[in-house]
């Protein structure tokens, strides 16, 4: 769902970009109100386990691909502003670092993951989990990631790039086979945390260092050997796109330091797309670390 640079025109990735400057500001002040002292290591490494998952895109139907985007499982675990400034930190690496998603649509892909996608994701799970935890846990997966699909192919349609009545079904459509993934993964990885730490699920972590290297070790992995093996197939937009014809919109307005994951002077694929993730993983970490603690210097301001 990262959309690249060309798909959107200059009022439609201009009002995106403003607006998620806007909500993200807004998150800062409502974070830094409700800071604790275990969020910049928490917020770090959900961040980078949600960076190296998504990277592990998995085939859903027809030579199509999706990924898990992780914003229900950060809404889950950490309320829907933490999630936003986590998700936040995951999308802004992506581009910047990988290229992953464009530089003009980068507001756009914040506002649809980071912003839009953990907000429903942490309503429909509140809604739900009050009959049934795992329920609304799937539920808050599946239907994020399609209120995602649709936000996009609303500004797909205000840029011109193709009618919303044509592009609105395949990317539902598309992203429903996908949000199942998402649900089904979300509720697998709640299921876990349930039984062995039942604190992170109901907000109440205290992260010790035996536990930050165990998420910071699964990153890794996911990373470093699971990666290489990740699906080929174009995921949900990219084949909406080939099959509408509006792939050859697509511009490169910013040459990323690792385009595409692959790090340069390595010829073996694999071990490229490993490492890459790896530095990905560590980079992730410093970033949402970094937010956190950005929250935790407006939080002690405004004490003080």
């Amino acid at each position: 769902m990262h959309i690249p640079d060309g798909f959107l025109d200059t009022k439609t990735w201009v009002t995106a970009a403003a607006a998620s400057a806007a909500t993200i500001s807004y998150t800062v002040k409502k974070v830094s109100k409700e800071f604790d002292e275990k969020d910049p290591p928490l917020m770090g490494v959900l961040a980078a386990f949600i960076f190296a998952a998504q990277m592990l895109n998995f085939p859903v139907a027809g030579g199509t691909s999706g990924h898990f985007v992780g914003a229900a499982l950060a809404a889950i675990l950490l309320g829907p502003w933490k999630s936003m400034l986590v998700m936040l930190s995951v999308v802004g690496v992506q581009a910047l670092l990988f290229g992953d998603g464009g530089i003009t649509s980068l507001g756009a892909n914040v506002l649809n993951m980071a912003i839009i996608a953990p907000f429903i994701a942490y309503w429909i799970y509140e809604i739900l989990k009050r009959f049934n935890i795992y329920v609304g846990t799937f539920a808050a997966g599946l239907i994020s990631t399609v209120v995602a699909a649709t936000a996009c192919s609303i500004e797909l349609a205000s840029s011109g790039t193709i009618p919303f009545v044509i592009s609105a079904p395949l990317m539902t459509g598309w992203h429903l086979l996908i949000g199942i993934g998402e649900g089904l993964i979300t509720a697998a990885t709640v299921s876990y945390l349930v039984k062995v730490r039942p604190d992170l699920v109901r907000g109440q972590a205290s992260l010790d260092w035996r536990s930050l290297l165990v998420f910071g070790g699964v990153s890794v992995f996911f990373a470093l050997f699971l990666s290489p093996l990740a699906s080929t197939f174009p995921d949900g937009l990219e084949r909406v796109a080939h099959d509408l014809g509006f792939i050859k919109k697509e511009t490169n307005l910013f040459k990323a330091l690792i385009p595409d994951y692959a790090m340069p002077g390595l010829r073996s694929e694999g071990l490229a797309t490993g490492l890459a993730g790896f530095i990905g993983v560590l980079v992730t970490i410093l970033i949402g670390y970094g937010i956190a603690t950005i929250a935790k210097r407006r939080s002690s301001g405004r004490i003080n």
